[in-house]
């Protein structure tokens, strides 16, 4: 008997995860419709796929790509118009995925662990791109990559068909979790970083991404001039000071050009006419403007 209902539980427990999935399946796939190439469409009616969607696209004509960390998904766009979501997993917070405006510049069909497809990014400080993965079960859920943008393989793949080359693509990551930067590091981070010691003077070097001896030395700077222990390494007060210091300098009302000032009055002497006047008469409208 004991056996027999251990049988039972079985059987009910594999039914009812199959009516989950079956359920999980129609409703998502009842936010699409197929296209005259059988890709699968985004329907407009899904308030819950709605309430996720970006705001309007940057680029209306051709295919474009907007990619958001926060929930995990991907919206494919093409000529303005939503066209597919698929979600998506970047990279973790030790290896965070490069945010920012891109362009799909190489596509190959890689097999192994990247799921027969790889389209390539244009990032500066690294090899980055969107491909397939052999553990699909972060894809939609967490972010947990070494910084590439990693979807399922048979998204991919169609993804690899749909969009060509120059492709724009935009990452955004509202709240990444903040990482210490030190001597080594890539990333959008260290990138923001250099841009604004940049901006205050102490930053020399090209901004690149890259965490090198110049921007350590640079940090170490800032570090001593505002009271921080002097490490070269940006932990998070030394990245709050930075970022209210760059801040406070865009704020600051930008310096009225020498040839914008007033000029001091002239002295007129006895008998002389106006300053403005040549021999006691007006100048002309031309003369004055010149």
């Amino acid at each position: 008997m004991a056996v027999k209902r251990i049988i039972t539980a079985a059987v009910l427990s594999i039914f009812v995860i199959f009516i989950f999935v079956a359920y999980s399946y129609t409703h998502l796939n009842d936010c699409f419709h197929s296209n005259e190439n059988g890709i699968a469409v985004y329907h407009e009616n899904d308030q819950d796929i709605n309430d996720n969607l970006p705001e309007e696209p940057e680029i209306t004509k051709g295919y474009y790509i907007y990619i958001n960390l926060d929930i995990c998904q991907m919206y494919v766009y093409k000529d303005g118009e939503l066209l597919k979501i698929y979600p998506v997993s970047g990279g973790k917070p030790s290896t965070p995925t490069p945010l920012g405006t891109w362009k799909i510049i190489t596509k190959d069909t890689w097999g192994e662990g990247f799921g027969g497809a790889w389209m390539g990014l244009n990032v500066p400080w690294g090899k980055y791109g969107i491909h397939g993965t052999v553990e699909p079960w972060f894809v939609g859920k967490s972010n947990q990559s070494k910084g590439c943008i990693r979807m399922k393989n048979n998204d991919v793949r169609e993804l690899y068909r749909i969009v060509p080359h120059g492709t724009i693509v935009k990452i955004v990551h509202k709240n990444r979790p903040f990482r210490t930067m030190k001597s080594g590091d890539v990333g959008s981070d260290v990138l923001e970083i250099q841009k604004a010691l940049k901006k205050l003077g102490y930053y020399q070097g090209y901004p690149d991404g890259k965490f090198g001896n110049i921007l350590r030395e640079s940090v170490k700077k800032f570090q001593k001039d505002h009271g921080l222990y002097q490490t070269g390494v940006v932990n998070i007060s030394t990245y709050n000071k930075i970022l209210e210091k760059a801040k406070e300098l865009e704020t600051l009302p930008s310096p009225i050009p020498p040839t914008l000032l007033p000029s001091p009055a002239a002295t007129v002497s006895p008998g002389q006419g106006d300053p403005g006047q040549e021999n006691g008469s007006p100048m002309g409208e031309a003369e004055g403007l010149r």
